[in-house]
């Protein structure tokens, strides 16, 4: 597990759903959806952490 990846990866989480709130605040359709997409990213990135520590757990 690397929380420096994590670290990011809750970052990308952030600003997403900073971004998507701001974007329905205005009305603007095409920030509200990156918004979504930065959301959807961070879950990969989770993902994939998630993915190297139970490998990690199984070597172990």
């Amino acid at each position: 597990m690397s929380i420096e990846d994590r670290a990011k990866a809750t970052a990308k989480d952030i600003e997403g759903k900073l971004q998507e709130g701001a974007g329905k605040l205005t009305g603007d359709r095409e920030a509200q959806a990156k918004g979504k997409a930065k959301q959807a990213e961070s879950d990969v990135r989770h993902g994939v952490e998630d993915a190297k520590d139970n490998v990690k757990r199984a070597i172990d």
